[in-house]
C-alpha cells in the first residue's frame, strides 16, 4: 500500500483555503491547472511510497512514539509559492521548527521500521493546491495572489498516516483518493 505521514489542516483552515482557491480559479489560465480537492489537502511529512503490510505493526508503533515525543504546536496557512513551473502550493507559518522535527521523526520511524525511504532532505512545509499539465502555464499570477493569503491559527495535535489510492486505469483528471490508516495524538494532546 502507498503511504505517507502527514499533518492535516483543521476544518476551519480548509474552508479559508477553499475560499482563496475559488478566487485563484477565476484567474486567467486556471482552467489549464489540475486543482487538488479539499479532502486531499495535507502537509506531507514523510512520503513512504509502497509499504509492505508486514511492516505496518512496527511502523505504527514507531509513528505513535514519534507523535508522543512531539508537543502540539500552532500552525496557520500562510502565503504560497511554486515548485518549478508545474506545482502551486500554499505555505505555512507558526510552529515550523516543530513541524520539521515531526517530519524528521516520521522519516526516522519509517526507516527504522524497514521502509526504504528516498534520500532525506530538509523539510519544506507546503500544501499542494494545483498542478500544471504543461510548462506553458504561468504560475506567477497565482503565486502573487497567494502571497497575501493569511489563514487563522490552529493547533496541530496529531500525526496521521495516510493511504493514497491511485485511480485505476490511469483515469484522466482523477487524482488519488486518501484514507486515514492511523492517527496518533501529539504528546500532551487529549
Amino acid at each position: 500500500m502507498r503511504l505517507f505521514a502527514a499533518v492535516l489542516p483543521s476544518s476551519a483552515a480548509v474552508e479559508e483555503l477553499a475560499a482563496e482557491v475559488d478566487l485563484l480559479r477565476a484567474l486567467p489560465g486556471a482552467g489549464d491547472l489540475r486543482w487538488t480537492g479539499r479532502p486531499g489537502w495535507h502537509f506531507t511529512l514523510a512520503f513512504m511510497g509502497e509499504v509492505d503490510e508486514a511492516l505496518l505493526p512496527e511502523l505504527r508503533t514507531r509513528l505513535a512514539r514519534a507523535a508522543h515525543r512531539t508537543a502540539p504546536f500552532p500552525l496557520r496557512l500562510h502565503g504560497g509559492g511554486r515548485f518549478g513551473r508545474r506545482v502551486l502550493w500554499a505555505g505555512a507559518a507558526g510552529g515550523l521548527d516543530e513541524m520539521r522535527l515531526l517530519a524528521d521523526r516520521a522519516d526516522a520511524a519509517a526507516r527504522r521500521s524497514g521502509v526504504p525511504m528516498d534520500e532525506h532532505r530538509r523539510y519544506q512545509a507546503h500544501l499542494t493546491v494545483a498542478r500544471s499539465r504543461t510548462d506553458a502555464v504561468d504560475l506567477r499570477p497565482f503565486v502573487e495572489r497567494l502571497r497575501e493569503f493569511e489563514g487563522s491559527r490552529w493547533e496541530v495535535d496529531a500525526l496521521t498516516l495516510v493511504r493514497s489510492n491511485l485511480p485505476g486505469g490511469g483515469a484522466a483528471g482523477r487524482g488519488p483518493r486518501y484514507e486515514t490508516a492511523g492517527s496518533w495524538p501529539l504528546g500532551g494532546a487529549s
